[in-house]
């Protein structure tokens, strides 16, 4: 597989945060019932903006506005400003219907999502280090593993800060499609 975009990423480095200091506006905390018609919104607003998508209907869109099939086999986090939730992600583990890429030991990160209106706030990166703290507490896991495009540069520019390592033996097109889906992980 060729990645379109060989070397350094374009555009600005981000700093890394070694301690991960939260912000005092934003919290991170597990999902809860009634924050499934927001998460599901979000998500689909997300990828509407980032231009993944053309149609809100789209088969996958309906897939991912299924928030309380996904949390009752999976993990989610919620990234809330001022009491407002503006993100969340979701965590598999292998063997779950819901895991793309994830291997034995790893936990695998999917959708992690901020809302348009409040991207570059923060919360992706708290979102991202409360996962890896959540997988440092769970005694079977010792990698972190993602999928993300192939262009999304901002979001691969944070995990490559952020410690994650481009594993392109792993990587993948959404089927029946030319869309490249690059895989990171992150060993604990």
């Amino acid at each position: 597989m060729t990645d379109p975009t060989p070397g350094p990423l374009p555009g600005p480095t981000p700093e890394p945060t070694p301690d991960r200091a939260p912000n005092k506006n934003l919290r991170i905390r597990p999902a809860e019932v009634r924050d499934y018609p927001h998460i599901a919104r979000i998500t689909v607003d997300a990828y509407l903006q980032a231009g993944h998508f053309d149609d809100p209907e789209h088969e996958y869109l309906r897939f991912v506005q299924r928030v309380a099939e996904r949390h009752a086999a999976t993990e989610i986090l919620v990234a809330e400003r001022d009491e407002v939730l503006i993100g969340a992600v979701t965590l598999v583990r292998a063997g779950n219907p819901y895991a793309d890429i994830a291997l034995a030991g790893e936990l695998e990160i999917r959708m992690l999502v901020i809302d348009p209106t409040a991207q570059r706030s923060g919360a992706g990166r708290m979102l991202l280090g409360a996962v890896i703290d959540r997988a440092r507490e769970l005694r079977d896991v010792h990698t972190v593993s993602l999928t993300t495009g192939g262009e999304w540069f901002a979001a691969r520019r944070l995990y490559e800060v952020e410690g994650f390592v481009r594993v392109q033996e792993r990587d993948w097109y959404v089927p029946n499609t030319q869309i490249l889906l690059v895989v990171y992980t992150l060993e604990l």
